[in-house]
């Protein structure tokens, strides 16, 4: 388990299948209780570690001797921490703040996650790109100046994380225009701002739940769109169902699927067609701290890694 593989004219195409962490805050937050569940529920060896599990903020005394128990709990189970990602807790307005004191003390903080993830392995690390306060967003030239300011402190991370090892810093495409890249054309306008003069490549995470709803510009809400637009350049990709009536972290169940617009099996497809070759899709999941749901997280996740799991079946039957 763990890997999607599709057969084409050119021979075996294989995506990897990973899960965030972001299931585990709270509930399981004892490194041996999570990569068991990983490993041993989920049948899945790649994972996208959220840093609320383990905050750079933290003393690195401290960080660095939980970063490598992990490292070795993640090595006796054969998982890999491919990248590092922040959460929603963790969902500020980090590099784009109002204050540019605040702003520093963010880049010292992604630096403090730049060493955490090479004792890790892994080869990223990404969050959103930034937020603005409103009074920010409503001023469009304090707005553009904010998106200069934002790539250049992803800058000046992303030539701390080469010096360190990493491959790319990737940031996440979000739902609403303070939090930035919520349409096809803001995306590729920042990608191409910040990847001018940078260390490291900047790449994507893109969620084939966001897009912002306001926009006039149907492909915006159109996750094939995006997949076909911009998954070259996302290494991981967060895969969940979203619903036709509104957007949230659902699990592909039967209940879901029913009135759900993401199909995996049309998912790959459109990533074959996009030339895509080197992609995790990542399942997120967050469940609500209420009855039942906060009961049901790993029967939610096992029933959606099996719907994913039997994807290149079905896709390979269509197109029979």
């Amino acid at each position: 388990m763990g890997s999607l593989g599709i057969t084409t004219p050119v021979g075996v195409q294989v995506f990897r299948l990973g899960v965030n962490t972001g299931f585990a805050i709270n509930r399981y937050p004892e490194p041996e209780v999570w990569t068991s569940i990983v490993a041993e529920d989920f049948g899945v060896k790649v994972i996208q570690f959220t840093t609320t599990l383990l905050n750079p903020l933290w003393p690195t005394s401290y960080t660095h001797k939980e970063a490598e128990k992990i490292r070795c709990l993640c090595d006796a189970k054969g998982i890999a921490i491919q990248q590092t990602f922040t959460d929603a807790f963790t969902r500020l307005n980090h590099l784009t703040s109002p204050d540019p004191e605040l702003r520093a003390l963010w880049v010292d903080w992604f630096k403090r996650l730049v060493d955490l993830s090479v004792i890790f392995g892994a080869e990223g690390i990404g969050s959103h790109f930034g937020i603005l306060s409103f009074r920010d967003n409503n001023d469009p030239t304090r707005r553009l100046a904010m998106i200069k300011e934002g790539c250049r402190n992803w800058a000046l991370i992303a030539e701390y994380a080469a010096a360190r090892g990493l491959q790319y810093v990737y940031f996440e495409p979000m739902s609403i225009p303070r939090e930035f890249a919520g349409t096809i054309a803001e995306t590729k306008f920042i990608l191409e701002e910040a990847n001018r003069d940078i260390a490291l490549p900047m790449r994507l995470c893109l969620d084939v739940d966001h897009g912002d709803i306001q926009s006039d510009n149907p492909d915006d809400t159109n996750a094939y769109r995006w997949l076909t637009e911009l998954a070259a350049q996302s290494p991981v990709i967060h895969l969940k169902q979203s619903r036709t009536d509104a957007g949230g972290h659902y699990p592909f169940t039967a209940e879901h699927n029913a009135v759900g617009k993401i199909q995996a099996d049309r998912v790959l497809q459109t990533l074959l067609d996009a030339g895509c070759t080197d992609n995790t899709l990542v399942l997120e999941l967050s469940h609500r701290e209420r009855w039942p749901a906060d009961y049901r997280v790993i029967e939610d996740f096992q029933q959606r890694i099996e719907y994913c799991q039997t994807a290149p079946t079905r896709l390979q039957r269509a197109s029979a």
